[in-house]
């Protein structure tokens, strides 16, 4: 079930929002916890199970990892990081790895598909951080089994992130509330992230996947810049309104889950970007990995090996795929650059000339990660660099239209942080004034949702980037 289907838009979210209301804070969680299952089990059915015997897992694991100080700690949470690594083997890697998929993956996957359970790699991620920051003091292990299933499957966040920590939802477990003000700043968030991903997202993506999918001597020089730019936006459009539905559900729900884009191509260079991008996914390799390694602690050396290490596994999280591995190794090359004099030399550039740097440092990057082989990313940065076909029929005009000029524009503008400039706008009209253009802010929120609704009706969405990692 995507969350821009019609199906989830007029049935499923506001039943769940209703029920979440007048279940009562006893019944709420109860009431989440069987939407959540169920939500999953739509789309994925019988893998339904591997998310349900994770939680039995982790949650056993936890009891004994909260035994802090004893031995027994200490093998409960290396079997709990085994058990999770064996997951992903099983049901991500192992293919790649050892040229075939297990039987009990196949057994499992009796209805047809063949990729892996979706958001394997984002509830696994929740789960080992649980065991870690219990065995850390960092929480308390939580001793009912139906509310650890609750937080290892909510819904909103379940299938594409963001990673949500225990500690940040610990409490608000028991103690959230449903109120009318949440739900309905909940909305305009939804509504937000529903219109990048439908709307922007939507219209640009034909460019991408036509432009990766032409036969290496097809490809031109100027459709290759241009479904560069297409994918680029994208990718950030598509997944940064995941985030935004993800936390206006949440919020809806009565929770409040962290940022997870900060305007990344804002940046200035490439450090700064990670800072900005997927910020729990970054963050938790800095502090379940990168800092554990040892950081920055042991010169500069050890630091750039620690780094390279960490991009390396970061892109081998996205997919079982030596485009990934490049893609990491690239990201980790650029850091340990700035950290080693790049960085003080982009410091001297205007900042136009910073953001230009970041642009196409991160835009390059993303051509082995959209890519479906090695040598398929080799022929596109041929045709990046004037090396593709100078004869394609399928010339840039062709599909510079009105409409992926207009998305192209509004995606870039949604890239940069205006909504801050303009409530800073706001607070200096006067009241009236101010009310005024609220209205017509949320009348055009429920334009993006009949829009979107539109769109999902006409069988023309797309799915979510994230799902297949």
């Amino acid at each position: 079930m995507l969350f821009h289907s019609p199906l989830f838009l007029t049935a499923f979210l506001p039943l769940v929002v209703l029920l979440a209301w007048v279940a009562g804070r006893r019944g709420r969680n109860w009431v989440l916890l069987a939407a959540s299952l169920l939500f999953y089990a739509w789309g994925e059915g019988p893998m339904v199970a591997v998310l349900a015997a994770s939680g039995l897992v982790h949650h056993l694991l936890g009891l004994l990892v909260g035994r802090r100080g004893t031995l027994l700690s200490h093998w409960a949470l290396g079997l709990g990081v085994a058990f999770d690594l064996g997951l992903l083997v099983l049901f991500k890697y192992s293919a790649w790895l050892f040229g075939e998929t297990p039987d009990l993956a196949l057994a499992l996957r009796s209805d047809g598909a063949t990729g892996p359970p979706i958001g394997v790699s984002f509830f696994t991620f929740q789960a080992l951080s649980y065991l870690v920051d219990v065995h850390r003091g960092v929480v308390e292990p939580q001793r009912n089994p139906f509310k650890f299933a609750l937080y290892l499957s909510l819904f909103p966040q379940l299938i594409a992130g963001p990673i949500v920590r225990y500690a940040d939802v610990a409490s608000q477990i028991d103690g959230r509330e449903v109120k009318l003000q949440r739900v309905a700043e909940g909305f305009r968030r939804f509504a937000t992230g529903l219109g990048k991903k439908v709307l922007l997202a939507g219209s640009i993506a034909p460019v991408a996947d036509q432009a990766f999918n032409l036969a290496p001597g097809e490809l031109g020089f100027g459709l290759a810049w241009l479904g560069l730019a297409c994918y680029s936006l994208q990718i950030y459009l598509d997944f940064s309104g995941y985030s935004d539905m993800a936390i206006g559900i949440g919020r809806m729900l009565g929770f409040e889950f962290l940022e997870n884009f900060l305007h990344p191509y804002s940046s200035r260079s490439v450090t700064e970007f990670w800072r900005r991008w997927h910020v729990s996914l970054s963050s938790w390799f800095r502090d379940y990995l990168y800092i554990p390694l040892g950081g920055n602690r042991h010169g500069r050396v050890r630091t750039g090996c620690h780094l390279v290490a960490v991009f390396l596994l970061c892109g081998l999280w996205h997919g079982a795929a030596w485009t990934f591995v490049l893609w990491g190794a690239w990201h980790g090359a650029l850091l340990v650059m700035e950290r080693v004099g790049l960085g003080r030399l982009l410091a001297r550039l205007p900042r136009v000339g910073q953001h230009l740097w970041l642009l196409l440092a991160v835009c390059l990057g993303w051509v082995p990660f959209r890519c479906e082989s090695m040598s398929q990313a080799g022929s596109y940065f041929g045709a990046l660099f004037g090396f593709g076909s100078s004869n394609s029929p399928w010339t840039l005009e062709r599909f510079m239209t009105p409409a992926v000029f207009l998305g192209l524009l509004l995606g870039a503008l949604a890239s940069v942080p205006w909504v801050p400039w303009a409530r800073r706008a706001l607070a200096e009209i006067n009241t009236s004034a101010r009310r005024r253009w609220l209205v017509v802010a949320d009348l055009s929120l429920f334009l993006v949702l009949a829009l979107s609704l539109a769109e999902g009706l006409g069988g023309t969405s797309t799915p979510f980037i994230y799902f297949r990692f």
